[in-house]
């Protein structure tokens, strides 16, 4: 028979009511992962390791130039190793250059945009035979000059680019002169890199003119209209599969190149066909974050209250490239003064496209505002904590609107206390350990919380087992643990009898994981489909559905009690769900916040750096699965310890090469540069926020971490570096004397 189904749609002012009727303990607890097992013992396919039979290899050919055009491509060399089955490099669909949207692919016009841009491939019936003859591929050049310098490029101001207007509110200038005290300093960061551990990936066949496509995306959705784009051809004859993904950080939102390239080789012949970028190749073919520049003003009395705040900044882009690194998003609700101003200015280089990495405008703006309220608070002989608390507005001083959910001054409070704050002495350089120099630091930590459209189906099965799908993916972050939580609380069943399918774009559509975005979204979307089980079971049991209880697999009402697979019998439910944005989140400011906390001992003689321990307390809304959520935060707050020591994008600014592409040199954090860390949750449901009452995490936890980093710095030694990363080098020379 066919299933019962029934479709609910909600906006976020609306809350499931079977949540508040969950009595099975899911939702909230540590449960552990609910791919755990498959993770760990190699089951869990990974865009290149499942591959259909007769399956073939591409390997791409990168640009040797930073700017030109292709005259020309011999490829007799490579043609002529065995193996080799086609060179490919004329075929107008192959995407010449990435934005970071991508939904737009640049024509192959042999135009070349950047150095490393993909502009052939290879494909063969080996890898390593792909690759070697990848290296014969001899293509000619017309060269011209490049924009390689970032600060040597003039800031273009009316760019429309970027979903950050340009804001001024009052006069920062008027502020600035009459104010009693004022800070205007310039900060800057450098290029990041979005290393994930997995590689980017595909693997691309073609059947009845049917193209599925496996690869490592994190928004499978948006993924299938941009290839069917690129291919030219209906976005009904692209299925993409994306249902693990070894990490994105941002970097896999789009779709890279290579995915297109894959798709072209599989057709042209005529079998399926699989590429992998290396890690140089990825620092190319794959966005980066924007080098920055940001200067901040502030304006303040004696007594510390803002008059007037101002971030402006300039970030990169090249010719082709439509995002635009929001630095002040941040910035806009965080702190009291009536006189703001906020933009961003654009300069144009020919570099590989920059793009959204984890927490875009946060992970570096906060570098900017942070350490320069930390500054104010010094140059005032204020606590940092009490400068933030006089400057904590009442409503979002930008725009106005009131907030949802707000507890940043119990963020501070509760962080000062369980770190020991009070111990912290105010003068820098003036705590020793031996020829250790000891600081304290803190920051501020905000991320925008967005609510997105998000769509899921929730199947109760004869026999009584669930089954989830939508086309969300889950890239490391919880995605099908969570999910699997809110059905079984609501059904009453254990994690054991749910099937989560996820990351296929047949499947009901998300917005995939981004924005932090996706677990408040997707989780809304399967507690609304429950919601349209739950009115079935109801029928079925002559009750109402506000009175059923459902508790491991049974379902009582009115009295009556019934197992749960009794009642489904022969005829499946099907419940779909749809959250969508509404009026709330037009008419409120939405957020997470939070606190962060950093010591560090700095050498005295070397200036080695050793951050000793790092404390992050943090507003959510609702916590969906604490250990996930403390797994999202505690690596957020391991990147913004990078972000403030080590990563560092370096240029070369003769040919717009990359020094340093890979890991050999380009130095994440491992696991020596990290300390305990500890993750700590103020809790309070957020119901504008979305159905579910949570709130964004994965990109809260960089948001500031850095900034604490930089700021114990400061305390430890009485040296203020405001050119990122902070490296032993830019504080030798002010250390004071042991």
């Amino acid at each position: 028979m066919e299933p019962l189904m029934a479709e609910m749609v909600m906006d976020q002012a609306q809350r499931p009511g079977g949540l508040d009727r969950a009595e099975q303990g899911l939702l909230g607890a540590p449960v552990p992962r609910w791919e755990g097992a498959a993770k760990v013992t190699g089951a869990a396919p990974y865009a290149y390791e499942q591959s259909p039979p007769g399956t073939v290899y591409v390997a791409i050919v990168p640009a040797a130039i930073g700017r030109g055009q292709v005259t020309g491509v011999d490829a007799g060399g490579a043609e002529a190793l065995p193996g080799v089955l086609a060179v490919i490099h004329d075929d107008p669909r192959m995407p010449a250059g990435e934005g970071n949207s991508r939904a737009k692919p640049q024509p192959n016009t042999g135009r070349v945009y950047h150095y490393g841009q993909a502009v052939a491939m290879v494909v063969a019936e080996d890898g390593e035979v792909a690759r070697a003859a990848a290296r014969l591929v001899q293509v000619r050049y017309e060269e011209t000059p490049g924009r390689f310098d970032v600060e040597k490029q003039a800031p273009i101001r009316e760019h429309g680019l970027g979903f950050l207007p340009a804001i001024d509110k009052g006069d920062l200038d008027a502020a600035m002169a009459a104010a009693e005290v004022t800070l205007d300093e310039t900060y800057t960061t450098p290029v990041h890199f979005p290393a994930a551990l997995e590689p980017h990936a595909t693997t691309a066949w073609w059947e009845d003119g049917q193209l599925t496509v496996r690869t490592s995306n994190q928004i499978a959705g948006a993924a299938r209209k941009t290839i069917a784009t690129a291919l030219g051809i209906e976005a009904s004859r692209v299925r993409v599969l994306a249902p693990f993904v070894g990490g994105g950080f941002g970097g896999k939102t789009g779709v890279g190149p290579e995915a297109v390239y894959a798709a072209i080789a599989a057709e042209r012949v005529g079998r399926p066909a699989k590429v992998v970028l290396s890690r140089r190749q990825t620092a190319y073919v794959a966005h980066h974050r924007s080098h920055t520049t940001q200067r901040i003003r502030l304006a303040a009395g004696r007594d510390g209250r803002l008059s007037g705040i101002g971030h402006e900044s300039v970030a990169a882009q090249n010719e082709i490239g439509e995002f635009l690194e929001p630095v002040p998003f941040g910035t806009l609700p965080l702190y009291a003064g009536e006189n703001r101003r906020f933009r961003t200015d654009l300069v144009r280089v020919d570099l590989p496209a920059t793009g959204a990495v984890r927490a875009p405008g946060e992970a570096v703006g906060t570098f900017g505002v942070e350490c320069a309220m930390d500054e104010l608070a010094h140059r005032l002989g204020i606590d940092p904590i009490e400068l933030r608390r006089r400057n904590e507005p009442e409503v979002d001083p930008t725009n106005g609107k009131p907030f949802t959910t707000r507890r940043l001054l119990d963020c501070y409070t509760q962080g000062a206390t369980r770190f020991g704050w009070e111990r912290r002495d105010a003068t820098p350089g003036s705590v020793r350990d031996g020829e250790w120099l000891i600081g304290m630091g803190m920051a501020a930590a905000l991320r925008g919380n967005f609510t997105v459209e998000a769509q899921a189906r929730v199947r109760l099965e004869v026999g009584g087992r669930a089954v989830i799908e939508t086309d969300m993916t889950d890239i490391g972050t919880g995605t099908y643990t969570i999910l699997a939580q809110v059905a079984g609380d609501m059904l009453g069943l254990p994690m054991t009898a749910i099937d989560v399918r996820l990351g296929d774009s047949d499947f009901p559509a998300s917005a995939g994981s981004g924005g932090s975005f996706g677990a408040g979204s997707s989780a809304a979307a399967v507690a609304l489909a429950c919601e349209d089980v739950l009115a079935e079971l109801a029928l079925r049991m002559n009750a109402a559905p506000e009175d059923l209880r459902l508790k491991g697999g049974q379902v009582s009402a009115g009295g009556r009690s019934a197992a749960l697979a009794d009642l489904v019998r022969d005829k499946a439910v099907e419940g779909h769900g749809r959250m969508a944005p509404g009026k709330v989140s037009r008419a409120t400011s939405q957020a997470s916040h939070g606190a962060q906390f950093a010591e560090v001992a700095v050498n005295a003689v070397t200036g080695e750096i050793r951050v000793r321990r790092m404390l992050g307390v943090f507003d959510i809304g609702r916590v969906l699965n604490r250990r996930t959520a403390q797994n999202q935060a505690v690596g957020g707050m391991v990147w913004g310890l990078a972000y403030a020591l080590s990563e560092d994008g370096v240029v070369d600014t003769r040919d717009g090469r990359f020094v340093n592409p890979d890991f050999g040199e380009y130095h994440v954090a491992v696991n020596a540069d990290v300390p305990q860390i500890e993750c700590e949750f103020i809790e309070e449901v957020d119901d504008a926020a979305n159905p579910v009452g949570a709130k964004g995490v994965g990109e809260l936890g960089i948001s500031g971490a850095g900034a604490a980093v930089a700021n114990a710095i400061f305390n430890a030694t009485g040296v203020r570096v405001r050119d990122f990363p902070v490296t032993l080098d830019k504080l030798l020379a002010g250390l004071p004397p042991l």
